[in-house]
């Protein structure tokens, strides 16, 4: 019999103390549906009790579609010991679990309450029956809790005496700090499991360490019965167990064990989140990154050729991604190959010789090569009219000048034919994408749409360095990406605008 173990996501309450981040109502709203919906998470963590008048619109507007498509006991919120005014606040936004906040450690209760053990048991009892007499059921945090196991183990084995005692859901151990190792992670838990058998444990790790997710692989196997998680390990500090990551460690490393989490969900997710927080994903995080499922040494790509010598079990189809090879100073034949059957191309042997070789001529200056680059490369090194450049961008001249709309004219050689186009714009390129769009207008043409669009030079330039524009594009069902390299950063955005048109 697998054990199932239950997934709580508080992306929209810890997550939401990450510096900087704060989800409006509509955004709390469409995450926590995706949340219970798609990802299938067993509950979420919406918000703390108290915070502002925004966080209760929030958390009203929640309860309200929760109740309607009955999910309302998977809704919860974080609450406090303040005899009551928590809960006078969530039966006005009609929420019924309350995750109440109390002290795992002596040196917390001592040191911020200054109360006895025995004034805070009593102090919680009385919220506990305040709660249950309000149709609120009550899970409850142990903050400091790994601390405690640590130095005052006598008060946690006290407190957790008397809450067995109470009319509670689950009892919630966070590593509140993020000072857990991996061996005392199982070594507490596997002690708690073993004297309250019948008690439901959440495990809630941090990460500052970079230990959440093999603290979270240790309390699986000590037995924990539940593990709190956000979208993309945000959270306080250095965040908190992400969510991609150890669900992904769960399904490969512990066969034993049942969740309900949907892994072709978690990127989709993951890309929403980090659109609404602003909070970048780093391109190497694993599962989600930008280039976690890259290969770039020609080697590998060479291995995944033949019988996928480089694959681990992580394949980025379980989680709704492919598999890329990337262009560089280390690509080989077998990267170039990779990409040419992507792009629907054949060379010969010799030419692809040629090609990988200013492929590894490029990255040497650190220039960064895409798929979408190969047909010029291509048609430089053999110097052939079969991918010749039909689209160049002749002239233009781009104004800006104070208390005047920027203005932007353009000459544009499509297919041999000349034409010539102005327009004003919000900005230098705005005003060049509206002349643009006037050209291709004429000719019956739509251009891409514009999703994504980022400027950044090398650390520690000065303002003569060069600068890389990367802009994605989505045309037709698909999405790319297009570079350009210059000093001017409105001039590196034309030059990629010119390679679009090219591959359009």
């Amino acid at each position: 019999m697998r054990k199932k173990i239950e997934i709580m996501d508080t992306t929209l309450r810890d997550g939401e103390q990450t510096s900087g981040v704060s989800f409006s109502i509509s955004e709390k709203l469409t995450i926590t549906q995706l949340l219970l919906e798609e990802l299938k998470v067993d509950r979420v963590e919406v918000a703390s009790a108290r915070v502002s008048q925004g966080e209760f619109q929030a958390v009203e507007t929640i309860t309200k579609w929760a109740a309607e498509n009955g999910h309302i006991d998977r809704i919860e919120i974080l609450s406090f010991v303040d005899n009551g005014v928590s809960i006078d606040w969530m039966v006005k936004t009609g929420v019924k679990v309350q995750n109440l906040l109390t002290k795992g450690s002596l040196n917390h209760l001592t040191h911020q309450l200054k109360k006895t053990p025995e004034q805070h048991f009593a102090d919680i009892e009385k919220v506990i029956a305040t709660a249950e007499s309000q149709g609120i059921s009550t899970n409850v945090y142990l903050e400091d809790w790994s601390n405690g196991m640590r130095n005052s183990p006598e008060y946690v084995w006290q407190y957790l005496d008397f809450l067995a005692t109470q009319p509670i859901k689950r009892i919630m151990l966070p590593d509140t700090l993020g000072v857990l190792t991996p061996s005392e992670a199982f070594g507490f838990i596997f002690a708690l499991k073993e004297k309250y058998p019948s008690i439901h444990f959440d495990f809630h790790a941090h990460n500052d360490y970079d230990l959440a997710t093999g603290n979270v692989l240790e309390a699986v196997k000590a037995g924990i019965d539940g593990l709190h998680l956000t979208v993309n390990g945000m959270g306080e500090r250095a965040g908190n167990a992400p969510m991609a990551s150890v669900i992904a460690v769960i399904n490969d490393f512990l066969a034993e064990t049942e969740i309900a989490v949907k892994e072709e969900a978690i990127y989709k997710v993951s890309k929403l989140v980090e659109n609404f927080s602003g909070v970048r994903i780093p391109a190497n995080k694993p599962i989600v990154g930008e280039y976690v499922f890259t290969q770039t040494a020609g080697i590998h790509a060479d291995g995944d050729n033949k019988k996928n010598l480089y694959f681990n079990d992580l394949l980025p189809e379980r989680f709704g991604r492919r598999r890329k090879y990337a262009l560089g100073k280390t690509s080989g034949k077998a990267n170039i190959e990779k990409n040419l059957q992507e792009l629907g191309l054949k060379l010969s042997d010799e030419d692809i010789k040629k090609v990988t070789q200013r492929v590894i001529e490029l990255g040497d200056k650190k220039e960064i090569v895409t798929k979408e680059d190969l047909p010029y490369i291509i048609s430089d090194v053999l110097d052939s009219s079969m991918y010749e450049e039909k689209v160049k961008i002749e002239s233009y001249v781009l104004t800006h000048a104070k208390g005047l709309r920027p203005s932007a004219t353009l000459s544009i050689c499509i297919d041999s034919k000349v034409y010539e186009e102005n327009a004003q714009g919000d900005g230098q390129f705005d005003a060049f994408m509206k002349a643009l769009n006037k050209v291709y207008h004429k000719k019956g043409l739509k251009l891409p749409k514009l999703t994504d669009y980022s400027v950044r030079i090398a650390p520690g330039s000065s303002t003569d360095a060069l600068c890389e524009t990367v802009i994605t594009w989505e045309h037709e069902g698909r999405t790319f990406k297009t570079r350009g390299l210059d000093s001017d950063q409105t001039v590196c955005a034309i030059k990629a605008t010119e390679k679009m048109l090219n591959i359009i």
